[in-house]
């Protein structure tokens, strides 16, 4: 166990952690260079395409005497619950910061995660060698980070390779080997998995005491099932088979469990005899919502099966079954954020074939119901209920008041930036918290803020508004009391449940002005007018049409009697009439798709 060193690498989105672990795999020789390709890591293609890590990536390295675990984690806050699961399973980590943009939102959320886990964490400044490198002033950020002396930060060039030789030194020196086994039983901590048709489930784990060599009897202490390990292993990064796992190494066992659901990520997998399981994870908390109604009703199990194993690999997803009288079975889904929705939408219609439906997003609130005897601040018999969409709320006349999410939104920007940033969030409902200087000219902001508020589009206006510079994170600190109401959107005069949303009453028609008008830009023309309206209650408070299809019925005549011509269009006009009274609008999924953006 002296010999192992286990590390991650944290960073904020689009430092080069990906890059960084590139360099690493061709200076420890575990990939051969004619296979060696750009974000090796980055196996799934959407992190290809989009240039982003979606998934933790574990791989082992041989360096010298040592072997070095390496997990690569995301750096998008929407999947901080990959990165805490990769802290639990290590002993140090790489802080990465960009020397030309130096510490940003998610470098700081991510740097606390490790410091909760009392890892040791070396800091490294890259992209030194870019004209607009800060290196200096990213060294007087990390300072008043970590309280570090210049001489303690590596300054390199992932893309060149300048000065990586020094971190696999720095590792091995500085982050400490795995603690000794209190005993000799097999205790290992499921931090990941995956499904294979032939294999089962697959658990990525990483081994605290004993050891396993298969074929073994091994017991799931959450799911209290009995498993027959059929193969071990290593990340190389690939699966490499191997007879033995010992105390100390991150690996892999095949457990053969064809039910996706029986192995948990958190779980402690161990000795059929062994009483006593792991720590395990704190279970991360949804705070965005969408229904996913499947567009075929028949592909409803396809939908079902699809989820518990996405769930396999991405543990921070939840979903439940719920059913509308409009779209049929559907599942309720609990993300992270709003990329959070685009990538599971995504890798659902590519792995495994689906359209979908989506509703608009939104968040979990609390419903105070009126009671004999309850009192608008909650009394004794005052009944408490929590809703995700807007289809669940409950007649006004029955509620005493409505509770909406808040969160502690972190905005770190340049000073130059600073401006046009508070006139951004100065759109939003919010409550001023904090100005920090980080740097002479680096600001750190902090706003109490409706969860609501910076689900859907405010990420991208930030980048807008600060040329990409400013960065956020957010952590949900509670409930507070809110004046809200529901919005629905009437398509031919037929409610579409999926639009509905809830809204702060003063911001209703403003709201439901902007959700009709965009509608009528991406709904298909009919072949006859369609009517749009956002309503509340029986009220209609905005309205647009989209113009029918035209087909010139009169076009074969080349002559005669107008009353020809006028006999046809007539008929064509009664005809459209007819259709409007019976026809149903065709609304495809990118509609839906695109009415998840504001």
């Amino acid at each position: 166990m002296s010999n192992i060193r286990n590390f991650c690498i944290i960073a904020h989105i689009d430092h080069g952690k990906s890059t960084l672990a590139d360099r690493l795999l061709e200076l420890t020789g575990t990939i051969e260079k004619r296979k060696m390709q750009e974000q090796f890591l980055d196996q799934m293609e959407l992190e290809r395409e989009r240039g982003i890590t979606i998934k933790l990536q574990p791989v082992r390295m041989k360096y010298q005497e040592y072997i070095l675990n390496l997990i690569d984690t995301p750096g998008h806050v929407d999947f901080t619950y990959e990165v805490s699961r990769s802290l639990a399973a290590v002993e140090g980590a790489i802080l990465l910061v960009d020397a030309t943009k130096g510490v940003q939102a998610q470098t700081i959320a991510n740097l606390h995660l490790a410091q909760q886990q009392r890892l040791v964490i070396i800091p490294v400044i890259n992209k030194i060698d870019m004209p607009t490198a800060r290196t200096k002033e990213v060294e007087e950020e990390i300072f008043n980070l970590l309280g570090v002396t210049p001489e303690e930060i590596l300054k390199i060039s992932a893309k060149s390779g300048e000065g990586v030789a020094a971190i696999l030194k720095e590792v091995v020196r500085r982050v400490p080997p795995p603690k000794p086994p209190v005993d000799t039983n097999f205790r290992a901590l499921i931090f990941d998995s995956v499904f294979d048709a032939y294999k089962g489930v697959i658990a990525y784990v990483r081994v605290f005491s004993g050891s396993l060599r298969a074929p073994q009897s091994l017991k799931l202490f959450a799911a209290k099932e009995k498993v027959e390990v059929i193969e071990t292993g290593y990340f190389m990064p690939r699966l490499q088979k191997n007879s033995q796992l010992e105390a100390g190494e991150i690996g892999y066992i095949a457990t053969g469990v064809k039910i996706p659901g029986k192995v948990r990520v958190g779980d402690t997998i161990g000795d059929a005899n062994l009483n006593e399981a792991l720590a395990g994870y704190q279970e991360p908390r949804s705070v965005v919502f969408a229904s996913f109604y499947p567009e075929d009703s028949e592909q409803f199990d396809e939908l079902k099966d699809a989820l518990e194993k996405l769930k396999l690999t991405d543990a921070s997803l939840s979903f439940e079954p719920e059913s509308s009288p409009a779209l049929g079975r559907g599942f309720r889904l609990g993300f992270l954020g709003m990329l959070h929705i685009e990538i599971i939408s995504e890798r659902l219609k590519r792995e495994f074939g689906l359209e979908l439906i989506i509703s608009s997003p939104t968040v979990e609130y609390e419903i105070y119901l009126s009671a004999k005897g309850g009192s608008a601040s909650g009394g004794k018999n005052t009944k408490i209920i929590k809703i995700r969409s807007a289809s669940q709320l409950p007649d006004p006349s029955t509620m005493e008041k409505i509770q909406e999410p808040m969160s502690q939104l972190n905005i770190i920007t340049p000073q130059s930036y600073l401006g046009a940033v508070m006139t951004l969030v100065g759109e939003y409902r919010n409550e001023y918290k904090l100005t920090e200087y980080l740097s002479k000219e680096v600001v750190r902001l902090v706003y109490e803020i409706p969860l609501a508020e910076i689900i859907t589009d405010f990420y991208d206006r930030l980048k807008s508004v600060s040329s990409g510079y400013a960065s956020m994170s957010y952590e949900p600190i509670g409930y507070r009391q809110a004046d809200l109401i529901r919005l629905d959107i009437l398509v031919a005069g037929d409610p579409v449940e999926p639009f509905s949303k809830i809204v702060p009453r003063d911001q209703a028609e403003s709201v439901g002005r902007a959700m009709v008008a965009k509608l009528k830009e991406v709904v298909p023309p009919q072949l006859f007018t369609v009517a749009l309206q956002a309503a509340i209650g029986g009220k209609i408070i905005a309205r647009e049409s989209i113009t029918a299809k035209r087909k010139d019925v009169t076009g074969y005549l080349y002559g005669g009697d107008i009353t020809r011509k006028k006999k046809l269009l007539e008929k064509q006009k009664r005809g459209k009439e007819r259709m409007k009274e019976e026809g149903k609008v065709n609304i495809p999924q990118k509609v839906f798709l695109e009415m998840l953006k504001k």
